[in-house]
């Protein structure tokens, strides 16, 4: 087995990473990697920026339904240019 995780590998794990559900050998791995590899270190800069901003977001429980509507509308009629 390589000791050593490809970027790819850090990509499909990262999540277990920022729950901290990684076996401690593997999180040394992943560690390790994040060391020397400026690209997978942005990468998971950026996923923990993204759970963070998300979890600001409310729940669409907490929306009213009207502001609810007006958004899936929104989305609904959205075109990419």
């Amino acid at each position: 087995m390589n000791d050593e995780f490809s970027c790819q590998e850090m990509i499909e794990v990262v999540t277990n990473y920022l729950d901290d559900a990684l076996p401690p050998d593997e999180r040394q791995r992943f560690e390790r990697h994040l060391s020397y590899c400026a690209g997978c270190g942005t990468y998971v800069d950026q996923m923990r920026e993204t759970i963070r901003q998300t979890s600001m977001v409310p729940r669409e429980e907490s929306l009213p339904p009207a502001l609810r509507e007006e958004i899936v509308a929104q989305f609904r009629t959205w075109k990419r240019d």
